[in-house]
């Protein structure tokens, strides 16, 4: 590649970055996320000048549409509390826009615009038509009871219902938003629009959700990991696997990676993490988080021989062979990614989304890991809230089975696509430059054959 083109790149690169810090500075998520991507996008505007000349990525980087708004509701001693909801509709390039609402006190504008802009090419890895999106609150579901929470959740949807809708906007569930919570929204939405059940996906199974929909995301996570394992001559079987939280993803990707032979020997929460070298026993973990919502700490006093610390699971010092983060964003930092390489790991795959620092990413490729970057690792969760809307609008319900085999096939085509992308600009094993291009280069020539939108 000549000098002059690779200058012409770098320099693009280098400019839009510089225009993003300077109207967000504060925006660090955000900028982190931006910065990342970008760190990976030279090659394809070496061969594609015509990207830079459309600014491309300027436009990508700008969302669409960002709604904030105020979320009033009554506590149960009658109190008047307020949240702030929010919604970033990305982009629309190539279909509605997709993407969860997270309920946390951690979010704000710049973690919301940062999940929508990963929301984007994750969408587009999985091959189905849906753009980028993301939206939530302030709010902290922990500590809550049924009744406030649905007052919540109603106020939340009678602002949020005026922006979404099948053709334009379907939210779905992400970190304090379950089959609880997406029941009481789509009942507010019901109420206030008309019954479109594929507005919202995540549903209940008597009101139009999809089996399998609740496994997706940790059982896609063990299907990528496994074709990343595969491609490398590994598998899971008779590897030990260190995995964070205890939630949704946390719990199905346990389940799965038991039943491809790996033996998961860790799960935590926020205040600590378990370690049971027999393999942790995912039922036990489904009574105490589902069922009781309870803390981790209490599958010590379930299970014999398990041990609770206090702390992050990625400081422990113990041997294991594929760590697979599923807890939240920047989880695990370059120190800690150190102490996995240590431990003795050999390859890492992402269930929550941007958990590793970039100075763990950097630890990772140093050391020569195997690294299944969340935009592709964890994009099941998204492949199987499409296939719900499928199922909406044909009116019909697939089997657990045919969803399962869908998603399945779905994962391999993530990372056969990322491979594919990888080899085609020079980068081959690199399967978060690869995740990245295959992604970028579908929203980038949607963007370009729709004109200046």
């Amino acid at each position: 590649m000549e000098d002059g083109i690779l200058t012409k790149a770098t320099d693009y690169l280098q400019q839009v970055y510089e225009v993003i810090e300077q109207r967000d500075p504060h925006q660090t998520e955000f900028l982190e996320a931006v910065h990342d991507f970008f760190q990976t996008m030279t090659p394809v505007f070496e061969k594609h000048p015509e990207y830079i000349e459309a600014n491309i990525l300027e436009r990508l980087t700008e969302p669409e549409r960002v709604i904030q708004f105020r979320v009033p509701w009554l506590d149960d001693a009658g109190h008047a509390r307020v949240n702030r909801g929010f919604r970033v509709q990305f982009n629309s390039a190539i279909g509605p826009y997709k993407g969860g609402l997270r309920l946390h006190p951690s979010v704000n504008l710049s973690i919301v615009k940062f999940l929508g802009f990963e929301q984007i090419f994750k969408n587009a890895l999985t091959g189905l038509p849906i753009g980028g999106g993301k939206g939530g609150s302030d709010f902290d579901p922990k500590g809550k009871t049924d009744n406030e929470i649905m007052r919540f959740c109603q106020s939340f949807m009678t602002e949020l219902s005026k922006y979404i809708g099948l053709d334009v906007d379907i939210p779905a569930g992400d970190i304090g938003v379950g089959g609880r919570e997406i029941g009481y929204l789509y009942g507010q939405y019901k109420r206030l629009r008309g019954a479109d059940r594929g507005v919202l996906t995540g549903k209940g199974l008597n009101y139009g959700g999809s089996l399998a929909r609740t496994e997706a995301t940790g059982y896609g996570l063990a299907y990528y990991t496994d074709e990343m394992l595969k491609a490398n001559d590994s598998s899971f079987k008779g590897k030990r696997v260190a995995i964070s939280g205890a939630g949704n993803v946390a719990i199905y990707a346990i389940q799965k990676v038991t039943e491809l032979g790996g033996k998961v020997i860790t799960c935590s929460d926020s205040s600590g993490y378990i370690v049971d070298e027999r393999g942790i026993d995912v039922d036990t973990v489904k009574q105490i988080k589902e069922v009781e919502r309870g803390r981790i700490s209490e599958y010590a006093e379930k299970v014999a021989g398990a041990k609770y610390h206090e702390g992050s699971v990625w400081d422990a010092k113990v041997p294991y062979d594929i760590a697979l983060p599923c807890a939240t964003q920047d989880e695990i930092n370059g120190t800690q990614a150190k102490n996995l390489i240590a431990n003795g790991v050999k390859a890492v795959a992402e269930g929550a989304n941007m958990p590793s620092s970039p100075e763990a990413i950097e630890a990772y490729q140093e050391a020569g890991l195997l690294y299944g970057p969340a935009k592709a690792a964890n994009a099941g969760g998204v492949a199987v809230s499409a296939l719900e809307m499928s199922q909406n609008s044909m009116r019909l319900n697939w089997t657990f089975e045919e969803v399962n085999d869908r998603l399945k096939q779905i994962m391999k085509d993530i990372f056969d696509n990322s491979v594919a992308a990888a080899d085609e600009y020079d980068v081959s094993g690199d399967y978060l430059s690869g995740a990245n291009i295959a992604g970028f280069t579908k929203v980038a020539d949607a963007m370009m054959s729709q004109g200046l939108v």
